[in-house]
């Protein structure tokens, strides 16, 4: 019937006086997006003496366009003897809204005469097809050839310099616009906020909302979004507070950045009363970018069923609500169902694996987050510096040289420098350091803190510690004064780096600088971890009693570990009363460790008084503590070999016994006389009964190796 009409509206068109009821038909065909009623219009004027008339043949260009017959506007426009500017400007509108906006760069490139329309088309499409640079250009070129700038070429332009971070030049464009009649426009102030946000200048983005003197939704939800991604957090909240007060409603991007915000902030509290309100408004009980933001919510705040339960409920899923799933699973130790969830999910892409490797490592699966990231690479799936940083912790956990260098030929293979920018790939270098100390080979560590471009505190720390812990204590603190002088800030990490080093160095008076130094020099409050390392380096040094009174003076509760450190101490140095005194200690905060009792027993026979030593084994069975035996363990060709105290069972125990009898009788040669302690035999006098059920030795248990 709709056709049949626009016929009839057709018949006796010879009488129109001009074309506009051209124009209008043409309009009713824009509204239907109807291209075969564009075609039957077309055709009669083509019949008409209109049918040379530029204007309506622009009208065509552009309701073909807008139809999706891009190829009936291109051979309109190409068939056109005389064209204006408005031909032009309609031909480049459709090839950018197209997507040809390569097409629609050439055919500007033609045309004889532009406008501020020409120009604007331009900038706007190719900030659209996120060609920001390009945008840019001619964003550049328009105000150099003195067009008039307006606001969607400033909206534009502001767009780009989000979309590339280039607070430089939005610094700039910013400038020109507050010379314009339109700095004060609702729309540019939001544009602002946006990008200033983008670019990450919180303090920017905030300065030009509260100059604002009109807002609106937008400037609202730019503002929130800023402090959601770029923190700190709670302030898009407050932001979120402030707008609810001053009666402007959320919509579904407002609560998206604060349900975001809550994730990031693990405030579940705030969280459930945001997505209460979501329940409440149904038009966003179907949003996908909403719903997957409650999903990856609850996953972050430990709520894996609550976030299994908005997911189940959702009409639509993606794969970022399934890596959300995968994620939340990890992060909740149930890396069984998130490997389940991850093989079910119909589309993956490299945030998914990512999810499900970091959820291995974190869990202490480091052998299956290897094994996945060699199916990642068998689907050939490009990693990234996320993925790496994960696979080189798997393999700094696992301790494994080997693995560890293969994983850093792919790190050279994929072109990662180490350096800052959009995506930093420091933490990639940081991660590499980190597994080459762990594995031992602090060579390697070394030659990738030298190669990386940029470095960052961790990138230090990492070196630091890593010398510490491989015995290097004077090249760490020759590092820690480098580190100084290039003016990085150290931290609580750094200064556990630095007294381990002093610890392993035997440097007291310069373990006492440095732990002093902590706040009068760097603003750092000793933590128990510096205490516990400053009783370690006291202790090896055999300054006791300075290390208990320090462990007294202590501002927090000393725990088992700290004072275990000095019990240690006590028995390398023989101080039995202090080490009756650590042991009391000891058993009060943890009666049910067996290593107070196995040190004080072991120091009492050192001192032959097999009565204590007795008392001690006594207490131990009463208390029902049983020691742990040893356990040590070597890789032969990829083969973990376990050992146990008095171990049978081993294949080649014949052989690995020979060997270790041989060694004792070469030893005993060279004037080595084993130290061994009779109190057992002490003991079965004393209770023959209790002992032959005892399955413990002591001293310390050494393992066969």
């Amino acid at each position: 019937m709709a056709r049949h009409r626009l016929v009839g509206q057709i018949v006796g068109d010879l009488a129109f006086p001009n074309s506009s009821p051209f124009a209008k038909l043409l309009d009713t065909c824009l509204r239907s997006r109807s291209s075969r009623d564009t075609s039957w219009v077309h055709a009669r004027i083509i019949k008409s003496h209109f049918s040379s008339e530029i204007f309506i043949q622009n009208r065509l260009i552009d309701v073909y366009a807008k139809c999706g017959c891009l190829a009936d506007a291109r051979k309109m426009f190409d068939k056109m003897p005389h064209k204006n500017v408005f031909t032009w400007n309609s031909i480049i509108t459709a090839l950018l809204k197209s997507g040809f906006v390569d097409d629609a760069s050439r055919t500007f490139g033609s045309m004889p005469e532009r406008d501020q329309c020409s120009w604007n088309s331009m900038v706007s499409g190719f900030a659209q097809d996120e060609r920001f640079g390009e945008a840019l250009e001619y964003f550049v070129e328009m105000h150099r050839e003195n067009f008039v700038l307006n606001e969607y070429s400033f909206g534009s332009a502001l767009s780009a310099c989000a979309g590339l971070k280039d607070l430089k030049m939005g610094i700039q464009i910013h400038a020109l616009l507050s010379k314009s009649r339109y700095s004060w426009d609702v729309y540019m102030g939001s544009a602002l906020v946006d990008m200033y946000g983008k670019c990450g200048h919180v303090s920017c983005a905030q300065w030009v909302f509260d100059m604002m003197t009109q807002r609106n939704i937008v400037s609202w939800n730019s503002l929130i979004t800023c402090y959601e991604q770029n923190g700190p957090a709670n302030e898009a909240l407050e932001v979120f507070a402030r707008m609810m007060d001053c009666g402007i409603e959320p919509d579904e991007v407002t609560l998206a950045s604060v349900v975001s915000a809550c994730a990031s902030l693990a405030d579940i509290k705030e969280g459930l009363q945001i997505h209460t309100r979501v329940v409440k408004c149904e038009k966003f009980s179907d949003d996908l970018v909403l719903s997957n933001a409650l999903v990856d919510m609850y996953a972050k705040c430990g709520k894996i069923n609550e976030a299994r339960c908005v997911f189940d409920r959702m009409s639509v899923r993606n794969v970022v609500s399934e890596t959300s799933m995968v994620s939340g699973y990890a992060k909740a130790a149930s890396v069984k169902a998130a490997r389940s969830m991850f093989t079910k999910m119909t589309e993956r892409n490299v945030v998914s694996w990512n999810a499900l490797i970091a959820g291995y490592t974190q869990n202490g699966n480091n052998e299956e987050a290897l094994e996945l990231f060699r199916l990642l690479k068998r689907e050939s799936v490009c990693p990234t510096h996320y993925t790496f940083g994960n696979l080189l912790n798997a393999c700094a956990n696992l301790a494994d040289l080997q693995l560890g260098r293969q994983a850093h030929t792919h790190v050279l293979k994929h072109g990662f420098r180490f350096q800052s920018g959009e995506e930093s790939d420091i933490f990639v270098g940081n991660s590499l350091i980190d597994m080459y100390m762990k594995c031992g080979s602090v060579e390697d560590g070394c030659r990738v803190f030298k190669t990386m471009l940029e470095r960052d505190w961790v990138s230090w720390n990492a070196m630091i510690v890593g010398y510490a812990q491989n015995g290097y204590g004077a090249e760490a603190l020759v590092l820690f004064k480098k580190m100084l002088v290039s003016g990085e800030k150290p931290d609580h990490v750094t200064m556990i780096g630095v007294l381990c080093a002093c610890s392993h160095a035997g440097l007291v008076e310069e373990g006492r600088h440095y732990f002093v130094s902590m706040g009068k020099e760097h603003g750092l409050v000793p933590s128990k971890e510096h205490y516990t390392c400053m009783v370690d380096l006291l202790g090896r040094a055999g300054c006791l009693d300075e290390a208990k009174d320090l462990i007294e003076a202590m501002p927090m509760q000393p725990d088992a570990v700290i004072w275990g450190s000095l019990l240690a101490a006590c028995k390398v140095h023989h101080n039995i009363n202090l080490g009756e005194y650590v042991s009391e200690k000891l058993l009060k905060i943890d009666p049910s460790n067996s290593g107070p009792y196995v040190l004080l027993s072991n120091m009492y026979a050192e001192l032959g008084r097999w009565v204590d030593v007795v008392r001690v084994r006594r207490l131990m069975r009463k208390r029902g503590v049983i020691k742990q035996p040893g356990c040590s363990w070597i890789e032969i060709q990829g083969n973990f070999n376990v050992f146990m105290v008095k171990d049978k069972r081993h294949p080649q125990k014949k052989d690995i016994y020979l060997v270790l009898r041989n060694l004792t009788k070469q030893m005993k040669r060279v004037g080595y006389v084993p130290i061994t302690d009779d109190y057992e035999a002490n003991e079965e006098e004393s209770d023959t009964k209790s002992t032959s059920n005892c399955q413990m030795d002591f001293p310390v248990d050494a393992a066969v190796g």
